[in-house]
């Protein structure tokens, strides 16, 4: 590692989408604002906020993560570390935005058929309760024993 770099690692739970990159500075948001990171900064722990992260890398290439809120840490002024809920990385603010757009739309549309689904199978519960609760008349039309029988 360069002594003129910080080390970046972002991981959900499910993957480690970068593990010690080397960068140059960093740029995230929490909820007092955007905030800016390079080589020596202090100890550092943030919450974030949903938001896009971006980094200049050592080969001065900007590239960026969106991610789903998580946790920032700073740690010996050459350590940064992510710990969040979704990463979605991207070479581009177009590039990603098209993608993060496109997560939503699926993650929309997967909860209205959910919706959808749930609603079915309440209504055939409340129709086998009727059924249960409801009897039915016997064979010739009179009602079964014991229902609808007057004192």
């Amino acid at each position: 590692m360069s002594k003129d770099a910080l080390r970046l690692t972002i991981a959900t739970p499910s993957r480690v989408w970068f593990d010690a990159v080397e960068i140059v500075s960093l740029r995230a948001e929490d909820a007092s604002g955007s905030f800016g990171i390079r080589i020596g900064h202090a100890d550092f722990v943030t919450q974030l906020t949903s938001s896009v992260v971006r980094w200049t890398g050592t080969d001065n290439v900007l590239r960026y993560c969106a991610v789903n809120g998580g946790v920032l840490l700073v740690s010996g002024g050459a350590t940064v570390s992510i710990a969040c809920r979704e990463a979605i990385p991207g070479d581009s603010l177009e590039g990603l935005e098209a993608i993060v757009r496109s997560r939503h739309a699926d993650e929309d549309e997967a909860a209205r058929r959910a919706r959808v689904d749930q609603m079915r199978l309440h209504a055939r519960a409340v129709r086998q309760m009727l059924r249960y609760l409801r009897p039915r008349a016997g064979a010739d039309g009179a009602n079964p024993a014991g229902t609808g029988a007057t004192l």
